[in-house]
């Protein structure tokens, strides 16, 4: 067993049981199941040749001790497994409750088929003749299977809130953990976006650009505390994912105004999509980075958003350097693309696709393909 699998199993035993829902069950399933005896003793008593008063009110204290019986049963099982669930699994404590449930059914049995006896006095009927069921052992044996019977149908109902307490319990462990995950993916983002933004200002200090600096700061400021303030568990619209990319290159295009023609184009039917926020921004990064970082002429970025079917394309090309410029070319298995990846299946488990290369006339492409989600 892994330390995950055993603090998933100690936040299971230690998880509270839904003690609301095992009651409004237990009646439920406790008057099917005394409608069901209602009808086999009704089937009996059609045989009855003279009923008389005293024998229905017999009959009626017998319906209410033994529904008595069954609620303490009921009652003691349910803290047996309190108390066995505390120490041990589910599964171990199986074997306790169906060897309590055949011990108190059987000691419920006898202490009702003991009361018979009293019954004959208190109620002025004849005892019961030798043979018949009415004596000690066909009592014992009559009571024991319906006690039983119900004995071991509440230890099934225990298990089914059990297991079903657990599944929400592992949803709930998972959705936790896949939350988390998502926010250090996300988070990853801007480390790395600042320490490169830093950079380029230091950059245009020493080149004496002290207003470009400014500008750039200021910039860097408003989308640091737009990003900062979005949950990256929810989705955005595609727009809005567009927007503050706007802002992003608005930072870049301090540094690189002269060398960076960045074209958007976006059908109308996409603006409302629903995307994971900033999912774009460490392509884009990448894009100006492996494009304009390495080529002194003018390069162009280029992103585009579409529908094919079900799904939302999306592409990022940007120039690369020629084959004669001796520069590394992007291998697309940077920081930036394993951080969308990560997000990506994350977000969406296999209902998403990630791809990337170079393509014709000396150009690098992203492209992702998401569900169809409208706002």
């Amino acid at each position: 067993m892994t330390i995950d699998d055993m603090v998933l199993e100690q936040e299971f035993r230690n998880g509270p049981t839904n003690l609301k829902g095992i009651k409004v069950a237990t009646l439920r399933f406790g008057a099917f199941y005394l409608f069901t005896l209602v009808i086999i003793v009704f089937g009996f008593l059609s045989s009855v040749d003279e009923i008389s008063v005293n024998f229905i009110v017999l009959r009626l204290v017998q319906f209410v001790s033994i529904i008595l019986l069954s609620a303490i049963i009921s009652y003691a099982l349910y803290l047996i497994h309190e108390r066995s669930t505390k120490v041990r699994t589910s599964e171990e404590s199986l074997p306790i409750l169906i060897i309590a449930s055949f011990v108190l059914s059987l000691a419920a049995a006898a202490v009702w088929a003991g009361a018979h006896k009293f019954y004959p006095h208190l109620l002025g009927t004849p005892p019961p003749a030798p043979n018949s069921l009415d004596n000690f052992g066909g009592l014992v044996a009559i009571s024991w299977g319906f006690l039983f019977g119900w004995s071991c149908l509440f230890v099934m109902l225990l298990f089914a809130f059990e297991l079903n307490g657990r599944k929400q319990r592992l949803a709930a462990i998972r959705e936790e953990a896949l939350g988390a995950q998502m926010r250090a993916l996300r988070y990853q983002i801007n480390p790395h976006f600042l320490f490169n933004t830093l950079n380029s200002i230091a950059g245009l200090i020493e080149e004496g650009a002290a207003t470009q600096a400014e500008r750039m700061v200021l910039s860097l400021s408003t989308f640091l505390r737009t990003t900062l303030a979005l949950d990256p568990f929810n989705d955005v619209p595609f727009a809005e994912e567009i927007a503050l990319q706007e802002e992003y290159l608005g930072i870049e295009r301090e540094r690189f105004s002269d060398r960076m023609n960045f074209t958007i184009d976006i059908e109308e039917d996409a603006a409302q999509v629903l995307v994971p926020s900033l999912i774009l921004q460490p392509l884009i990064e990448n894009a100006i980075k492996h494009g304009v970082g390495t080529t002194r002429g003018t390069v162009g970025i280029s992103l585009k958003g579409f529908r094919r079917g079900d799904r939302l394309c999306i592409a990022i090309e940007n120039d690369t350097p020629g084959a004669d410029v001796p520069v590394a070319r992007p291998a697309g298995v940077g920081v930036g693309l394993r951080n969308v990846g990560d997000r990506l299946h994350a977000r969406f488990g296999e209902d998403c696709l990630i791809q990337s290369g170079p393509v014709a006339d000396g150009r690098f492409r992203v492209s992702l393909e998401l569900p169809w989600r409208v706002a």
